[in-house]
């Protein structure tokens, strides 16, 4: 576990706390001795013999050996099971290439569909005037219908459907499972028709941009398409392509995680309510629409991740895949039956995760996304729901590894995201896949063949709990300022598991969500509509605010993660929260939105906290901190409330008391030298206070100050540097080069400051970087 050094916790998701040899391996050595002899059985291809790799890197692994090997042999042999019938992986992941609509050479259209439950199936749509029985289906021996039309027959942009009998006389009329595209009538109710999309070749969208490399660190600005505009209506993929991408690249992210894009009949879910997995919602434009956005943002150097809902689907019988469950046999059904098969908390249907054609209709749907639009990535959603039978219902994590590996994990879950990031991983070596897991389950982020699950790195959902929980009391009056415990929030910011990365930050989307707060308004409440004028001197309120708001992103972003992550409009503190149009609101978008305007005028504070956000990203894109080994946390300082952490070539300093300032103190380091101040979350340009010269010079002595986090004394630093450090405020000092000592002091004052220049924010002196460091996965 990256941690504060010196604390000895308890055992958790981590490095074990003893390394006490395993009674039944005590004849053959160490636990340390045992898992170097694993991680060192591999088989020619290059997968581990029995799924015990991981062990290398976590010997507490081997307390749980007989469930790992078991995983790992019930994932080799799905596995084995495929490429036996299929040839590979990575053709039985081509699933959309046979199912759904597909043309031959020669022009004429296929459709098929898997539904062993029908008795009986007719294609039908406007291209026979929907006609219930003039195109009758057939069917095979593994429950697939089928059907091959002349050239020509159904014409692009038409509706279809397939009318479906079940066993009990009834008949259905059905969207197709792989649908690329579905629409809805304008009429407040209607229901969704299947669309055949086959666009003529001059109005195919042909990518012009290669994929942009994966960055060593990804910082990623997460957006809804649909709420992305300042209009209160619902936005497009072109207009969010020409109007917001310009933002986020100007605003310094490499990253674009897009919300909401699996086509979903109720907008009010978020998007998490999927009801038809390959279809682009069609609230936001058409398909050729969202190729255009993802290929503008790869020509602007951004990679852009879906976020992918294979966790659950939509209970909408009559619009989505859940239609297809007739109350048959799982083995007949792309979901489990009873408690297996639906989520009461979500009210949704559960994927069987064990059946053939699920693994195919999900393995198919992710290479889908990359193939046709060109995503570099996904964001699983749910991972905590799909890892455990009982979903993370009512069920609180401790760390103890026997909560990840018993009978209550799902193995076919397990194995079919195994299979996932396998495929993902051999068939696009750049690829990003990311897990929302708030378990903190072993293994998860790290690789297939060493006997993991696979992802790169998993969310840290625990960090924004933290700021809500230490907020939420404070605005309630249950926590003064000066009772933040320091050590609490280090041992949350570094809790994560050693080589397994995680992805900081420090509040998520659902915050922004009507009846939640996000961290600007616990800070700022009712104070952010008629105090953030810089025409007036800013209240106690605003004052605390604007310092917490930054120092809170800037420590979530040192010492949080090996990645970082913002929702869209949460980095100037957007003032409005999210409230989808339904009929409690009048189905009005007033508060589905987001006002660009505030971050873009110069005398409201939002700008300033606009241009800090600004100036954090171009901090990392010039020293590359978070992708930086060097990690260690110096001080954690109750009584002062201040903490100092060194993240890759950086020092950063905080000081979290709400009154008291710190002239000369005198803090630890790692390297002898000159250091200067990089970035300043009280500089003037920021809304700060501009108590902190940026001119001045600071030079290291000989050995480091003692200090403690928590309670853990620490062994002192080689150095030690006196600094100033005002009252909830940050600083962050980088090493100047033996040959930029010259560089001058007015040139330096004026290159931090920049004051007012959006876009154009330095947060150094030009010509004092570092070498560059590689951007190569």
């Amino acid at each position: 576990v990256v941690r504060a050094h010196g604390e000895r916790r308890p055992e958790r998701a981590g490095r074990p706390a003893t390394t006490a040899a395993h009674p039944a391996h005590t004849k053959r050595g160490s636990l340390a001795a045992v898992a170097r002899a694993m991680a060192g059985n591999a088989s020619p291809t290059g997968y581990s013999v029995d799924g015990m790799g991981c062990a290398a890197v976590d010997e507490q692994l081997l307390e749980h050996e007989g469930h790992l090997k078991y995983r790992w042999e019930k994932f080799m042999e799905t596995k084995g099971r495929i490429e036996e019938a299929e040839g590979s992986l990575e053709e039985f992941s081509k699933g959309y290439l046979k199912f759904g609509f597909n043309k031959t050479p020669s022009g004429e259209i296929t459709y098929r569909e898997w539904a062993p439950a029908a008795c009986s199936a007719f294609l039908i749509g406007d291209f026979n005037e929907w006609s219930p029985d003039s195109h009758p289906m057939k069917k095979d021996d593994f429950g697939v219908w089928e059907i091959t039309l002349p050239a020509g027959t159904i014409k692009h942009g038409t509706r279809v459907k397939i009318k479906m009998r079940k066993s009990d006389q009834g008949w259905v009329d059905r969207i197709p499972a792989w649908i690329t595209y579905a629409t809805q009538e304008p009429q407040l109710g209607a229901h969704y028709d299947g669309v055949y999309w086959d666009p003529p070749a001059g109005e195919k969208y042909v990518r012009q941009n290669p994929r942009p490399p994966r960055p060593a660190a990804s910082r990623i600005y997460e957006a809804h398409v649909g709420m992305s505009g300042e209009d209160p209506k619902v936005n497009t993929y072109r207009e969010f392509a020409d109007d917001i991408l310009p933002r986020i690249k100007a605003g310094g992210y490499n990253t674009v995680q897009l919300m909401a894009v699996m086509e979903h009949a109720y907008y009010g879910s978020f998007g998490y309510h999927v009801t038809n997995p390959f279809a682009v919602s069609s609230r936001c434009g058409n398909p050729e629409d969202l190729k255009y956005l993802v290929d503008k943002a790869h020509g602007m150097g951004i990679r852009c991740l879906l976020d992918v809902v294979h966790c659950h689907v939509s209970c909408n019988i009559e619009d989505g895949i859940a239609g297809y469950d007739f109350g048959q046999h799982t083995e007949s059904s792309y979901f489990g039956t009873g408690d297996a098969g639906y989520h009461w908390l979500w009210d949704s249907r559960l994927y069987n995760y064990s059946n053939w054609e699920v693994q195919r209709y999900l393995l198919s749907n992710l290479r889908y996304w990359v193939d046709e639009y060109g995503f570099d990535g996904f964001r699983f959603d749910g991972v905590t729901s799909m890892l455990y039978n009982h979903h993370g219902l009512e069920m609180e994590f401790s760390g103890d590894y026997k909560q990840y590996f018993g009978m209550e994990t799902n193995v076919a879950a397990v194995n079919y995201l195994m299979m996932a990031n396998d495929m993902l991983h051999e068939c696009y070596p750049g690829i990003e896949v990311i897990a929302e897991d708030v378990s903190g389950m072993p293994t998860l982020c790290r690789p297939v063949k060493e006997g993991g699950v696979g992802f790169d790195a998993r969310l840290a959902m625990a960090i924004p709990d933290l700021w809500v929980r230490i907020l939420k009391a404070s605005r309630e009056g249950k926590l003064k300022d000066e009772d933040w415990s320091m050590h609490d929030i280090i041992a949350t910011l570094c809790n994560r598991r050693y080589t397994e990365k995680c992805i900081g930050y420090s509040e998520s989307h659902d915050q922004s969500i009507v009846g939640d707060k996000t961290i600007a308004f616990w800070l700022m409440d009712a104070e952010m509509y008629d105090g953030m004028s810089t025409f007036e001197p800013p209240t106690d309120v605003v004052a605390r605010g604007m310092a917490m708001h930054k120092m809170i992103r800037m420590i979530t972003m040192a010492i949080g993660g090996e990645g970082y992550l913002n929702f869209m409009g949460n980095e100037f503190g957007h003032p409005e929260w999210v409230d989808f149009p339904r009929e409690g609101n009048k189905w009005k978008h007033d508060h589905c939105r987001r006002q660009w305007t505030l971050a873009d005028t110069e005398h409201l504070r939002y700008f300033e906290l606009n241009n800090f956000d600004k100036a954090l990203q171009e901090l990392e894109e010039k020293y590359s901190f978070m992708s930086h080994e060097h990690q260690f946390v110096s001080m954690a300082c109750e009584e002062r409330k201040v903490i100092v952490a060194e993240r890759g070539p950086l020092l950063f300093v905080f000081n979290f008391h709400p009154t008291e300032s710190y002239e000369g103190l005198e803090v630890g380091l790692g390297m002898p030298g000159k250091y200067r101040i990089c970035l300043d979350t009280d500089a003037w340009s920021f809304g700060g206070a501009g108590r902190v010269g940026h001119d001045e010079d600071h030079f290291t002595s000989p050995g480091g100050p003692q200090t403690f986090v928590g309670p853990y004394e620490q062994e002192p630093r080689p150095c030690s540097l006196k600094v100033l450090s005002p009252s909830r405020s940050a600083q962050v000092f980088y090493k100047v080069p033996e040959d930029d000592i010259d560089m001058s002091l007015s040139s330096a004052g004026e290159n931090v400051h920049n004051l007012r220049q959006p876009g154009g924010l330095r947060v150094e002196p030009i010509g004092s970087m570092p070498p560059p460091r590689s951007n190569a996965p």
